[in-house]
Parts: structure tokens; sequence; C-alpha cells
């Protein structure tokens, strides 16, 4: 498999015996999500679609990203959640630190309530060409749905009746109020998948036009995605790491290990952390039950965090994700008077300081009382990358499954909206403000 499991340093928590005993209950679980036996069954749709994909919608997105890069500097990306944090974690995994040229900008919005942030973007773009990129299944969603109407707003202000061409609505296929706007308007549709929910939807039109239109090679993302498909439906127990992932990390929650701690040694996968966050919260985080999911980037976060997971609660463990060959790398030199003291490093690569640094960590933190599971990759590019988001909503369906949740249902998100909604005046929730307002 292309993303390989490294479990030692599980072995003095869990055993060897524990993990192959564990095999039936998974082995279930991979039957439930693959014959959809179980809970939220009506959203597996993702399973088998990076081979089942519309082709002919995804040479449409091929054609309005090459449109959007031809007339725009910027792409203003309106979408919160699962509409957002797939194409936010490609685009800033496989996009450089520093643009060394000029290139299409996109920019996500509609993700928060900052008036400060929504102002500047709008000072930021008004003097640029930009287009839009609204995605939402109903278009009702508050945080994306005033986003819309602001850089709608001033889209039309600045292009007329032209402003339509440079609207782009990733939406509902049938009916809610994105979709008759945009058939009102004559805005060019891409379907979000009634199968599908949110924070499995990626390598759907939700995230692939605004992965395209940076440049990203969504073919390679689609066939590492299917690739994963087929090696974690495939691969026995004992060989397959998405599999045992699941598995392992299920046993070290009944050892109430209860947080799991996504770390990277690279800074440009942090988005990558905070969809996982969102992928394994929202899909286990219910009945009072789940891992938390955390994330930490190291060595940074040793110097801040690393105390707590070296010496705090024993309550959590670790899976470190190991990208084996940097994209890019450079060798330390010598210097004369070597005041620093670092002339012994002369010669060395400077990812392997950073493997080091890693393999010292997991030693310590092991020593400590922290299991430690390493995720292995060869690099990062768009077909490993579409590789290792499939590989983890696969084990996230396997472990949910285990856990005994739904794992494709949020009914707690919701809780929120309703207070917000009620607390702002929303017409229909008069008696849930009088008994909000007696609260606050």
């Amino acid at each position: 498999m292309k993303v390989s499991l490294n479990y030692k340093n599980v072995l003095k928590f869990v055993s060897e015996e524990e993990i192959k005993n564990n095999e039936k209950a998974t082995l279930v679980a991979l039957d439930t999500l693959l014959n959809k036996k179980g809970a939220g069954s009506d959203f597996l749709g993702w399973i088998e679609y990076a081979k089942n994909y519309d082709k002919e919608e995804f040479a449409r997105i091929k054609k309005a990203a090459a449109k959007i890069h031809a007339n725009s500097e910027v792409l203003v990306v309106i979408g919160i959640g699962g509409s957002y944090l797939g194409a936010k974690a490609v685009i800033e995994a496989l996009k450089p630190y520093f643009c060394q040229k000029k290139d299409l900008e996109v920019i996500f919005v509609g993700n928060n309530l900052s008036s400060t942030y929504v102002a500047e973007l709008l000072a930021y773009v008004k003097n640029k060409d930009f287009s839009i990129n609204v995605i939402s299944k109903s278009g009702t969603t508050t945080e994306p749905a005033i986003a819309f109407r602001l850089f709608k707003e001033l889209l039309i202000e600045k292009y007329g009746i032209a402003a339509k061409e440079r609207i782009f609505a990733t939406t509902d296929k049938a009916k809610g109020a994105l979709r008759e706007l945009s058939t009102t308007e004559g805005y060019e549709t891409f379907v979000v998948p009634d199968d599908i929910g949110g924070r499995y939807s990626w390598f759907t039109a939700v995230g692939l036009l605004p992965i395209c239109a940076s440049g990203i090679d969504i073919d390679e993302l689609m066939k590492g995605a299917n690739d994963a498909y087929n090696d974690c439906k495939n691969t026995p127990y004992l060989e397959n790491s998405s599999l045992l992932y699941s598995s392992i990390r299920n046993l070290l929650y009944q050892k109430k290990k209860c947080i799991e701690v996504l770390v990277n040694f690279e800074p440009k996968l942090s988005y990558i952390s905070e969809w996982w966050k969102q992928l394994y919260g929202e899909s286990e985080g219910k009945d009072h039950k789940g891992l938390f999911p955390a994330s930490l980037v190291y060595s940074t976060d040793l110097h801040s965090m690393g105390q707590y997971i070296q010496d705090g609660m024993r309550i959590m463990f670790e899976t470190i994700l190991n990208i084996q060959n940097p994209e890019t790398d450079f060798t330390l030199k010598s210097e004369e008077n070597n005041l620093d003291g670092l002339n012994f490093l002369s010669g060395v690569n400077f990812d392997s300081v950073a493997k080091k640094a890693m393999q010292g960590t997991i030693l310590a933190h092991v020593d400590g009382g922290v299991p430690n599971l390493v995720l292995e990759m060869e690099k990062m590019d768009a077909y490993h990358l579409g590789y290792l988001l499939y590989f983890f909503m696969f084990s996230c369906g396997i472990s949910g499954y285990m856990l005994g949740v739904n794992p494709f249902n949020q009914p707690g998100v919701e809780n929120y909206k309703k207070n917000m909604f009620a607390l702002l005046g929303k017409p229909g929730y008069e008696e849930l403000r009088k008994k909000l307002l007696e609260r606050l």
C-alpha cells in the first residue's frame, strides 16, 4: 500500500495478540461499510466515486478552471466545513510556500464570522480581477450565504451584467435556494452529490474546481484515490494499513486513550490535519463516544506543547504522518568559527535532521507513556495525496462502525445554528429566543 503503518511503538500498550484477535471485529465493520449494511448507508456514494465519477462534469470542471485562470487574478471560494476544508488542504499541501511567479490566488471565505477578515478581503479583491466559486447544497447556511451576498454585490458593481460569467455555483442538482438563484441568473453550476457528505466530498466538484483552478493535476488526485480504494478493499487484514489503523486506534480507545494527536513535521500539511479533524470529529463524536482528534506540527509545537505530551495526563496517543522524501532538500555546511557548535552536522542533509528529530521524539514520548503510530508515504504529490485522503476516509468509515456510531451524519452540528437563528431574531424561532435570553 502507498501508505504504510508502522505500529511497533504501540506494542507496549496493545499486544500483537490483541491486534490479531481484533481482526474479526474489523472485518465485520469492513463488510458493513462495503455492503452498505450500517447506519448512514445512503451516504456511501464516496466509496467508489474515484472510479465512477461523472466524466462529463469532470471535463467541465477543467474547462471552468481554465476560464478562471484566463480572466482572473483571484478565485474567491465561498464555503464552510466540508465545502472548503478538503480543497484548502490539497492546495496548501501541494502549492509552494512562497509564490515564485504570478499565478491564480485561491482565497477562502464564508468559513468564519470575522467582520475584519471579510472586510479586508473585500478591500483586497476590489481592484483585482476575480471570480467566485460558491459552494453550498442549500444556499442558506449562514456563514457562506452572508459572504456570497457581499462578494456577489462587489462582483456586480465591478463587472455589471457580465458578473454572472464569473460566478460558479456548486450546489444541489435540483433544489435549494442556490440552485434556484443559479438557474434564474444563469450561473454555471456543478453538483454536490446527494449521497456524499461534506467531509467526504473533496474529490467531487466541491473540491475539484478550486483545486484544478490552482493548477493541481486532478487526474492524478483521482487516480491516487481510486488506487487507495482498491488497496483498502482488497488487501488482507495484517497487511492492510487502513484496517490496522482502524483496529489499533479502537483498541487504544478501549484502553482509555481518548485523544488522538495527528502529528507531522511539514507545516504545509497543517490543513491536512484540519480536514482530518473534521473527518474524524464529525464522524465519531456521537453518543458521548469517540476519540478527540487533535493535531500538532513538530518540531514547532515541541517547544510549546511538547512538555504536556511528554509529562501530562496519559490519555493520548500520537499518529505521525511521515513523508519519506521531501520536495526539496539541501546540505548543511561548516563554518570556520563554529560558534553554534553545529559543525558536526556538516555534510548532512537538512531533512535528515528532521528525521532524527522525529525518531528521537517518538522514543521519548513512548518512554513517557504515549503510544505512537507512524503512517509513512513516499512523497507528497497529487497522486499520493489523493491516496492519503481516501485512506483516511476509508479508515474512518471502518473505525466509526467499530465504535458503534453512524459515521456519516452530524446531528450535533445543528444545535448551535438553531440558537444563533433564535438570538438573531429569525422568524419562526420566537419561543426559543425567549428561553435563550433568559439564560444569558
